[in-house]
């Protein structure tokens, strides 16, 4: 019974931590788009939007928050495709996907460092 429990906790705690970097992301992505379409209408080159980054901390800071976003919303969901569409579940699967959500951290934040300068 108290393996069970568990189980409830972990899969309400991925439901949320699910939900709740959805937002972040929608929020990220319209901010994101918003920004390239400015850049692109006035005519900034990929040189001058970089540079701009370089300009202010929270442009970095707002990369790195869509990238932890990023890290947690597609590992979550993929364990729910592989358990649904595979019958794939348990520690192998965690395993893998944590090992996943790393690469995602670990290349998304070294991307965002690289053009922060």
């Amino acid at each position: 019974n108290r393996g069970r429990s568990t189980a409830a906790r972990a899969a309400a705690w991925r439901f949320v931590l699910q939900r709740a970097s959805a937002a972040v992301l929608a929020v990220c992505v319209v901010i994101h788009l918003a920004t390239m379409i400015y850049a692109v209408r006035h005519g900034l080159s990929s040189e001058a939007v970089v540079a701009r980054m370089h300009a202010t901390p929270a442009w970095p800071a707002f990369y790195a928050l869509f990238v932890v976003a990023a890290a947690i919303h597609a590992p979550l969901g993929i364990r729910t495709v592989v358990d649904e569409w595979l019958g794939l579940r348990g520690r192998v699967v965690d395993a893998a996907l944590g090992f996943f959500a790393l690469l995602l951290l670990g290349g998304g934040l070294y991307a965002v460092r690289a053009l922060a300068g």
